[in-house]
Formats: structure tokens, sequence, C-alpha cells
């Protein structure tokens, strides 16, 4: 399979995912913006909240990283720009996910 046939088919099935896991994640906040700070805290403590919001910041930093490095390819026409950025990016789409993941699985009520 072609590499950008490869990209496509994740775009959509990232697509696809983030669809119910925003949805959850926008009804669960708005139900939180007018709770004090130690509420938002117990919500985000929760099992299921933590679960969830994680696979949300892992999906959403994959889909963004996919589509960002398309842009790349389309518009950086030097090679070692290319990869360079490209490098750079899939990097911080790694270490972001993953510190905020650690972050939200230290909370404590």
């Amino acid at each position: 399979m072609v590499n950008a046939t490869k990209k496509w088919i994740f775009l959509k099935i990232s697509s696809i995912i983030l669809i119910p896991l925003l949805i959850w994640f926008i009804i669960n906040i708005v139900a939180i913006y007018d709770k004090s700070f130690e509420e938002v805290i117990a919500f985000f403590t929760t099992q299921p909240s933590k679960f969830l919001t994680s696979l949300l910041i892992i999906v959403a930093f994959f889909h963004s990283a996919l589509s960002v490095s398309e842009i790349f390819e389309d518009y950086i026409h030097n090679e070692k720009i290319k990869s360079a950025a490209n490098k750079l990016l899939y990097f911080f789409a790694i270490i972001v996910p993953l510190l905020t993941i650690i972050i939200i699985f230290n909370l404590s009520t």
C-alpha cells in the first residue's frame, strides 16, 4: 500500500474515533464549566475520565500530526527541511500527549 494511502486511511479512522470522544468531552466540559476547582479535579481523577481524556489526547495529536505532515509534504520543497520538520512534529506529537497524560494520572483529590 502506498504511504499516502496509509496516511489517508489513518486520518479517516482517527476522525471517526475523535467524533464520539469530542462529543463526550464537550458535554463534560460544559457540565463542569462553573464547578469549583476541587470538583473539576475530582472529575479528571475518575478512572473513565482519565482513560477517555488520555485517549482523546492521543488520537487528537495523532490526527493533527498526520494533517500537519501532509501540509509539510505539499508546501515544503526542500527535503532536508521537510524531514527535519516532520521529525520535530512527530517528536512533539509524542512528548506533549505523554506529559499531559502523566499529569492527568498524577492528579489527586
